[in-house]
């Protein structure tokens, strides 16, 4: 199987170097706040630069405004948006026809009910994202670094290419990938040697992995 890989939440020119050198097919760079993996739209279009025609620039929204979505257009000029927080199908739409790029839409998963979802969003998005549902606590979307039942997806179909996301690192990507079908995987925070903080050696460990799958 040939599996595509994404590295999200972008900081240094050191991480993008190991993605892009690793086979990475997207970066993503992370505009909410609240995460340790915040950039500025500046830094992003800085750090972007060496990807551009060899990997896709994702830019992570968490229900984005009107302007917030202008600005990254602009000064980012990504080729995806990826959406992250309680976005409808018609939101999603509006979204990425304003900013003129393509939408990869997270949905959370938790148990097999939860994939039901997807098909209100295959006609508006160009990929669909499958990542652990939030704790009850949480202050941020996403899983937090942890997994879910991989095999929910399991001989499933889509109308959209998808990522598999949550808790996969170097060591478990094999077996997620296996355990799913996943044609492509999304990973942030399990090659990290703290919040935010990218290793290089784990990203280039984990594209290793990708290759090998």
């Amino acid at each position: 199987m040939n599996i595509e890989a994404k590295i999200c939440g972008m900081r240094t020119p050191e991480a993008v170097d190991a993605a892009l050198e690793g086979g990475a097919a997207f970066l993503g760079f992370t505009f909410f706040e609240k995460s340790p993996r915040y950039v500025t739209p500046e830094a992003a279009e800085r750090l972007a630069q060496p990807a551009r025609g060899k990997a896709k620039v994702v830019a992570l929204l968490v229900d984005p405004s009107d302007a917030e979505v202008d600005r990254i257009a602009q000064l980012l000029r990504p080729d995806l948006i990826q959406l992250h927080g309680a976005e409808t199908p018609a939101r999603a739409r509006a979204i990425g026809q304003r900013a003129d790029v393509g939408i990869i839409k997270a949905l959370p998963v938790s148990e097999a009910a939860d994939l039901a979802a997807a098909a209100d969003f295959e006609t508006v998005a160009d990929h669909l994202m499958f990542d652990a549902k939030p704790a009850k606590d949480a202050d941020r979307p996403g899983g937090g670094g942890r997994p879910f039942d991989w095999t929910l997806l399991a001989g499933r179909r889509f109308q959209r290419p998808w990522f598999l996301a949550g808790g996969l690192d170097p060591w478990n990507l094999a077996q997620a990938a296996e355990q799913s079908g996943a044609p492509m995987l999304d990973v942030s925070s399990g090659v990290e040697r703290g919040p935010g903080l990218k290793d290089p050696a784990l990203i280039r460990a984990f594209l290793d992995a990708v290759r090998r799958a």
